[in-house]
């Protein structure tokens, strides 16, 4: 008759070390890119089609979780801030919502839809994607353009860009990642335009 009370007991116990260790579990944060406004899109008419069909990251970046470089050869990840869809898959999005308001009207096809016979294709590469612990988020990327059938490059760049972030989350690395991509979708309009 003692047994199935002391039995009770270790049930309930270990309910309760079970219920108390889920309680100091860390919340995941999941946060993503948007597209940045721009204040003079190009208006030049007559420029041929433009599709947006990849942009390459490192492995380092393609992951879930946000990485942030601590010092020279070391990085931090956090298993509570996670990026909400895989990073290129969001790189590529906001790029394209860059792009179709910056280049002039229906030159920009969006990536994975019809593109016409005579339409341009765009590949990105980002090199490098380095946030770091004095909170300046640096980018390096190159884009080339190809045209014809098969296809030629006609158009190869590559640029270095930085943000400053407002703190050292997630959520401002997110942020500042945005507004990089929006500079990139800037020059990338650009040597198109001009091309």
């Amino acid at each position: 008759m003692d047994s199935p009370v002391r039995l009770a007991a270790l049930v309930v116990s270990l309910v309760g070390i079970s219920l108390a260790g889920c309680g100091h579990s860390v919340p995941t944060r999941y946060v993503s890119l948007s597209a940045t406004p721009t204040s003079a899109p190009f208006t030049t008419h007559g420029i041929p089609p433009v599709q947006l069909t990849a942009v390459h990251i490192p492995d380092v970046l393609d992951r879930p979780e946000v990485v942030t470089q601590v010092s020279p050869n070391r990085l931090s990840m956090n298993d509570g801030d996670r990026w909400g869809a895989p990073l290129a898959q969001m790189m590529r999005r906001t790029l394209a919502q860059d792009l179709t308001t910056r280049l002039p009207a229906g030159s920009f096809v969006l990536p994975d839809a019809p593109a016409p016979p005579d339409t341009r294709t765009l590949v990105v590469t980002v090199l490098d994607s380095e946030a770091n612990a004095s909170g300046t988020l640096t980018m390096q990327a190159g884009w080339t353009l190809l045209s014809g059938h098969p296809p030629r490059v006609v158009l190869a760049r590559q640029a270095t860009l930085t943000s400053e972030m407002t703190d050292r989350d997630a959520p401002a690395q997110a942020a500042a990642l945005s507004r990089i991509l929006g500079e990139l979708a800037d020059r990338i309009a650009e040597s198109i335009v001009a091309r």
